[in-house]
């Protein structure tokens, strides 16, 4: 069972709220200095120049002033059900800056992403978690980045695991 804040639970219930969920992303990679650090909701004004806003949490242990999470225009397609699929959601981002573009484009392997769901309200207080999935791709164009992203595939695990014998289940044979 998944713990739910009561501010999110009585956002749910609610007829109407002012409540409004943000989702938190860090990407990670061994060429970065430093984890990106990307939010769905322009919570606060963080620079006046150049203009940027941002959401302030310590999610992943970011310092909410020196490590804000940016602002970006993201949508998602979520992972299809389809048994010969790979169990993977697309994040669209959208291209607003070509350093965007510049920073995708200069890693050719696996970076991996975490992903938060929050309240505007209490942005460091975690209502769902994503964590350890990987970007396995991008396709860029004029107007936006979509990254595919998946989980570790469970599917490639040797099964069965291991063989009930005497040797390897020695408390079975007493």
């Amino acid at each position: 069972m998944r713990r739910v804040s009561l501010n999110a639970r009585l956002a749910q219930d609610a007829e109407a709220t002012a409540e409004l969920y943000v989702v938190l992303f860090e990407i990670n990679h061994p060429q970065l200095t430093q984890p990106i650090r990307l939010s769905t909701d322009n919570t606060e004004r963080l620079s006046d120049d150049p203009l940027y806003y941002g959401t302030r949490s310590t999610w992943r242990g970011a310092n909410p002033v020196t490590e804000p999470f940016l602002w970006v225009v993201a949508s998602t397609v979520l992972p299809s059900d389809q048994e010969d699929a790979p169990a993977s959601a697309t994040l669209i981002l959208e291209n607003l800056d070509a350093d965007m573009a510049r920073l995708v484009r200069s890693f050719v392997d696996i970076a991996t992403i975490h992903m938060a769901v929050v309240l505007a309200s209490s942005p460091n207080l975690i209502e769902l978690e994503y964590t350890d999935l990987e970007i396995i791709s991008a396709e860029i164009d004029a107007g936006e980045i979509k990254l595919s992203i998946t989980r570790e595939e469970i599917e490639n695990e040797y099964f069965p695991g291991g063989r009930m014998s005497r040797d390897g289940f020695p408390g079975l044979y007493l």
